[in-house]
């Protein structure tokens, strides 16, 4: 196979850990294969024909040591090509520049992106996708994580941890909202990891979408059952997807102000309006809690990958970029069991549409149950224990029917107790 023409390397989407460890391993094999590398500056956005190319070339001596950092050389976009004069402006400006191999490195709209602009070039542009996101949530094979995700996990559970020791300290609660626009992966691994007093995903609300009003009973519940238990503080985690799962009106009122513009998560309130409901719920009974909220995700996202996501990063770099040189093309890049495992391009992106299947968090897993176990929550065995109950009923300034007809439903879908048979 001849390997004349160039191979560029673009980035898209949202920062991740370990991004520049690709963009080293890939351009280290490529140059030992004797194929010059050209970097594309901030994704797709100056090769829809809008401006000129920006590319800085990558021999060995300008990528050797850039996977110990975060973030990305080539910088990232959002912006991809929306239409067919968009898609063929980018194979005319790869052309132009001699480059006839594309890595992609990003999620799913940068995958969809480079299937389209690799149909529009036809026979003339090879191209394979790293993926990547903090969220964990890319349709990859059973067990694999996203690229990113365990570092933004380390990370996070680091943070969680510190918040921990000031809750308790200074007697406060945190409300976290986590990245993570369609799973719970981010703030469940979080949770999990680091001991959190609880974490509300969008994936346990089995029985419909999450409503506003149960997630602030589920948090006044941990609350008050921290505080029959002599405690007054605590760390909860929100998926931020929970947003998404919302009703369209629920989700218009966690707006800054009036706007009819589209909904963007990132626009979205959540931590605060849920800490006020909380708060002003907490007061109806009588009880006077300190609650902050914060959001955590940019201080994950362009973290300095820990050696997990350096060292899997460097694989899917040195595979992506040796399966073009072989002839390689549409398909992307994952790794199982120590092997490369090339995925087609539709494998990822299912259905008409081209829409991404997203992975999900599976509750019915015992990960997921586990972690709830460990959780404090109100559960199912709390109303049944007629000390337990009176004790709760009683931190709540309730009659322990008036407690029960309270806060009961949130108990009624619990999943059994976990139970292994020899």
């Amino acid at each position: 196979m001849t390997n004349s023409g160039k191979l560029a390397i673009l980035v898209g989407g949202g920062p991740a850990p370990g991004t520049n460890s690709v963009i080293s391993a890939a351009a280290i094999r490529a140059n030992l294969a004797g194929v010059e590398v050209v970097g594309l500056l901030d994704g797709f956005s100056h090769l829809r024909g809008n401006s000129i190319p920006q590319r800085k070339n990558l021999p060995i001596d300008a990528v050797s040591h850039i996977h110990f950092r975060g973030g990305s050389i080539l910088r990232t976009s959002r912006d991809v090509p929306v239409n067919a004069e968009q898609e063929h402006a980018c194979g005319t400006a790869l052309r132009a520049l001699g480059v006839n191999k594309l890595i992609t490195i990003g999620g799913d709209e940068t995958c969809r992106a480079a299937l389209r602009v690799a149909a529009a070039a036809g026979d003339a542009l090879r191209v394979v996708h790293v993926p990547k996101t903090i969220d964990n949530d890319l349709p990859l094979p059973q067990g694999i994580p996203a690229l990113g995700y365990e570092t933004a996990r380390h990370v996070g559970v680091g943070i969680v941890r510190d918040l921990l020791v000031d809750a308790k300290t200074t007697g406060r609660w945190y409300f976290l909202v986590t990245m993570g626009r369609n799973a719970g992966h981010l703030a469940l691994g979080i949770g999990k990891a680091a001991g959190a007093s609880l974490t509300i995903i969008p994936e346990e609300f089995s029985g419909g979408p999450p409503t506003l009003e149960r997630i602030a009973d589920t948090l006044v519940g941990a609350i008050i059952k921290r505080l029959a238990n002599g405690r007054r503080d605590g760390v909860a985690l929100l998926a931020e997807g929970l947003a998404a799962h919302l009703s369209e009106d629920e989700a218009k009122s966690l707006r800054r102000g009036a706007d009819d513009s589209p909904i963007r998560l990132g626009e979205l309130v959540l931590g605060d309006v849920i800490k006020n409901k909380v708060t002003e719920k907490l007061a109806a009974l009588g009880l006077n809690q300190p609650i902050v909220s914060k959001d955590i995700g940019y201080e994950l996202r362009s973290a300095d990958p820990i050696p997990f996501d350096m060292e899997y990063a460097r694989d899917l770099g040195y595979c992506a970029a040796k399966y073009l040189l072989e002839g390689g093309t549409n398909a992307v890049v994952t790794m199982v069991a120590g092997k490369f495992q090339p995925m087609s391009f539709d494998e990822l992106l299912r259905g008409p549409s081209g829409d991404v299947e997203m992975r999900a968090v599976s509750v019915d897993t015992e990960h997921y149950k586990i972690a709830r176990r460990y959780m404090l929550r109100l559960r199912r065995d709390d109303f049944q224990n007629a000390d337990l109950l009176a004790r709760l009923a009683n931190t709540a300034k309730l009659s322990t029917d008036a407690f029960r007809q309270r806060f009961s439903y949130l108990v009624a879908d619990e999943a059994p107790p976990i139970r292994f048979v020899p």
